[in-house]
């Protein structure tokens, strides 16, 4: 069968929600939200784009459950109840999104101790254990109380029923890339001795009373999804075993799909970044992130544990790899994310007459004086980073302004411009609460 045909499969998920294809548009975070943390005209204008790219799934960026833990300014929060005006522009945003007859899934959260110091200089975590990065960019956390983690576990339930109410065909709870969740699971960042830490059993206990109060408050035929690491790939952290024995239990609970991913602000391998230390694949092959798909071969290995449909994202740019994956390596869905803010129309041709997608990392222009990406140098390699990021940041609110790409755009001009947008919704937003 032709790759662009396997791609143009229909996926039926256990919810009974049909997606018309195998290409999903992941999650990235766009920092578009109103002053409010309400979705915004330039959210709404950004999906209606997406809309048309052609994938059969959108899954929006960060929604955040408590505003004091913003993963970066301008997150979307739903922390209670929308009142009309918010409801009304949830609505809005899921019209825009599922204009094309794509399946919209509002990716929930709560960013604990990866929560920037200019948001919270004391954000709530599993254990105070600090964010390993050098620039003093996250504060010192708080551990966080019985009671505080049962109010999370409601929030989460709280935010998904929004999204029902608000038209969204399914929530995903994200407990990947080093968030409250992902920090809970890892050994590292969660030193608490009391039942929410320690074993395996008690580390996954918030993720797992999450999904389940969340599943009953949203019912069976809304779909429910769970972002998770393979692995923490740090030395000590959340392991590829540890992540099989937990899509078992989740599994078990009555997720739909698993969308599997990888890595933290620590490590990013989730964006085929080393972060402070070398990498540690634990228990994975170094073959895995040279391959197109980051995480594939730690997909073919939890198909061999569990029935529960997978999303693989990360590094797939060919619609053979991208079928490949489906049709061998027995994966439901082709995650795309960076892709997608330089080739917006790139799902719809490989769904036409495959070829490949437009390489993002090909249209970054290193601007001059810049250091370049393979200096050994821990903070240059960070500002390197969160310069590359902030491009793509810049790419997603030109697109939500004109409907077109930023291609002259340097990768230090996009760090100042974005630092200074971020600077500025703080600013707004701190107004909008006094």
């Amino acid at each position: 069968m032709l790759a662009s045909a396997l791609l143009g499969q229909p996926l039926t998920l256990p919810s009974g929600e049909v997606l018309t294809n195998r290409l999903a548009k992941a999650a990235m975070t766009e920092g578009l939200a109103d002053p409010l943390g309400r979705a915004s005209p330039d959210l709404v204008r950004l999906y209606r784009r997406w809309a048309d790219a052609g994938c059969g799934l959108l899954v929006s960026g960060n929604v955040q459950i408590d505003r004091l833990h913003l993963e970066r300014p301008g997150n979307v929060v739903v922390d209670q109840p929308p009142g009309a005006q918010a409801m009304t522009m949830l609505r809005a945003w899921v019209q825009a999104a599922r204009s094309g007859g794509a399946g919209f899934w509002m990716q929930i959260s709560h960013s604990g101790r990866q929560t920037p110091r200019a948001v919270n200089p004391r954000p709530k975590a599993p254990s105070e254990v600090v964010v390993d990065l050098p620039g003093k960019q996250f504060g010192r956390p708080t551990a966080l109380s019985e009671d505080e983690i049962r109010a999370i576990v409601d929030k989460f339930a709280v935010a998904a029923v929004a999204a029902r109410e608000a038209g969204f065909t399914g929530a995903q709870i994200h407990a990947a890339h080093g968030y409250l969740l992902s920090q809970f699971l890892s050994p590292r960042a969660n030193r608490r001795t009391d039942e929410w830490g320690g074993s395996l059993e008690n580390r996954a206990r918030l993720l797992l009373a999450a999904v389940a109060a969340t599943r009953a408050a949203v019912g069976r035929d809304f779909t429910l999804s769970v972002k998770l690491n393979s692995a923490d790939f740090q030395r000590g952290g959340f392991s590829a075993e540890d992540s099989l024995r937990v899509v078992d239990w989740l599994a078990g609970a009555g997720v739909d799909l698993v969308e599997i991913s990888g890595g933290s602000y620590e490590q990013p391998r989730m964006m085929d970044l080393d972060g402070i230390e070398q990498p540690d694949m634990n228990g994975l092959t170094r073959s895995t992130a040279a391959r197109e798909g980051y995480f594939l071969e730690f997909a073919r290995t939890m198909r061999e544990h569990t029935r529960i449909p997978l999303m693989v994202t990360g590094g797939f740019r060919s619609a053979d790899g991208m079928a490949r994956a489906l049709d061998v390596d027995r994966v439901s869905l082709i995650g795309l994310a960076r892709p997608l803010c330089t080739d917006l129309d790139g799902p719809a041709r490989l769904l036409r007459e495959g070829g490949a997608l437009d390489r993002p990392e090909a249209r970054i222009r290193i601007g001059r004086g810049w250091l370049g990406p393979q200096s050994p140098m821990k903070t240059i390699k960070m500002l390197n980073g969160f310069g590359a990021i902030s491009w793509y940041y810049q790419q997603l609110r030109h697109v939500a302004r004109t409907g077109r790409l930023d291609p002259s755009l340097g990768v230090l001009a996009a760090l100042v411009r974005e630092r200074r947008a971020q600077a500025a919704w703080l600013e707004a937003a701190r107004s909008a609460a006094a």
